[in-house]
C-alpha cells in the first residue's frame, strides 16, 4: 500500500494533462525506495461540482491525499510528502502564475487492524526485481 489520490476542479482538464501528473507522482513514490512498485497506486478523481473561495469560475484545485501503511520514520514521511509536493508543484507551475489556484497534500497512516488487503500484482512484480 501507498494509495495516492488526488481530486482536482474540472476546470483544469484542459490545463493540466492529469494521466501525465500521475505518472509524476508515480515515479516519486517508487524513487523514495519505500514501497512495493507492486504496492503503489495513483488515481485522479475529477469533480465537476465544486465551490471554492469567492466562487470564481476560475478557481481551482487539486487536493492530494497519500493513504500508506505502518511502518516509516517521521524523516521519511516528511522526506517523501516534500519530493511529492515539489515534483508537482514543478509539473503545475503555470498554475500558481493566477491568483486562483490551491494545491494541498496530506499524508495518513492508515491502522493495519482496520485494512483489508488482496493484491495479485505483488508475486509477478516481485519476480521482475528478483
Amino acid at each position: 500500500m501507498p494509495h495516492f489520490t488526488m481530486e482536482y476542479s474540472a476546470n483544469l482538464s484542459e490545463l493540466v494533462d492529469i494521466g501525465e501528473l500521475c505518472n509524476v507522482v508515480h515515479d516519486v513514490i517508487l524513487a523514495t525506495g519505500l514501497f512495493e512498485i507492486g504496492a503503489i497506486r495513483v488515481r485522479a478523481i475529477r469533480c465537476d461540482a465544486y465551490a471554492i473561495a469567492d466562487l470564481l469560475s476560475q478557481n481551482a484545485f487539486i487536493d492530494m491525499s497519500f493513504r500508506i501503511g505502518k511502518g516509516r520514520t517521521p524523516s521519511e514521511k516528511t522526506s517523501t510528502g516534500e519530493a511529492i509536493f515539489e515534483a508537482v508543484t514543478r509539473h503545475i507551475a503555470s498554475l500558481f502564475a493566477t491568483p486562483h489556484f490551491a494545491l494541498t497534500l496530506e499524508i495518513r497512516e492508515i491502522d493495519a487492524e482496520l485494512s483489508w488487503k488482496r493484491n495479485a500484482i505483488h508475486p509477478r512484480t516481485r519476480q521482475i526485481g528478483s
